[in-house]
């Protein structure tokens, strides 16, 4: 149990008996009130994110996660394929349980999973992948690289914006936290 006033951006806690991450927390003591904790917290099972205010005196109980690797192996519809690399053990997750990580996944890549209770309740990319380019408009002529983005597709499927000097095949670093574009590779 950890006090409500030492919740941080990325602690998982059990919140009404579900796993729940902190996405935004924030201290706030207005002039004679007593202070309070304004949280935005994420289900890790549902995906559903609301905001609940703690009281500075209320405790969290902290979730129980175990942390473990799995490779990507193949996408069939909306099924994905991992394995574990610790017990090589094959788990199949679905589109609506790993949410916007499927943008980033491409196969043989290595992802950390979050266990809770013994089932993958979330998986963390690395912070920056690199990712083709299949498809995109041609370049303008004369267009430098502060002139209007145009729009790419990745091949996962992602759609970013891009510098009018990206083609088709080029590597582009995307950040996973936004998906925006971020240098060419």
């Amino acid at each position: 149990m950890i006090a409500a006033t030492q919740l941080r951006v990325g602690t998982v806690i059990l919140f009404e008996g579900e796993p729940c991450r902190v996405l935004k927390a924030h201290h706030h003591t207005p002039g004679n009130l007593r202070g309070m904790m304004q949280t935005k917290l994420v289900s890790l099972k549902s995906g559903n994110s609301f905001e609940h205010r703690f009281r500075s005196e209320d405790k969290c109980e902290l979730a129980d996660l175990e942390e473990h690797t799995l490779k990507f192996l193949y996408r069939s519809g909306d099924e994905f394929h991992f394995m574990s690399t610790e017990s090589y053990e094959m788990m199949t997750l679905d589109k609506e349980t790993l949410g916007d990580t499927v943008d980033y996944l491409l196969e043989e890549s290595e992802v950390s999973a979050l266990y809770y209770e013994g089932q993958p309740v979330s998986i963390d990319l690395p912070n920056f992948v690199y990712l083709t380019v299949k498809e995109t408009e041609p370049s303008m002529k004369g267009a430098t690289a502060s002139a209007s983005p145009k729009q790419a597709v990745l091949e996962t499927g992602l759609v970013v914006k891009v510098p009018q000097f990206i083609g088709v095949g080029d590597k582009c670093k995307i950040d996973t936290r936004d998906g925006h574009f971020v240098e060419r590779a």
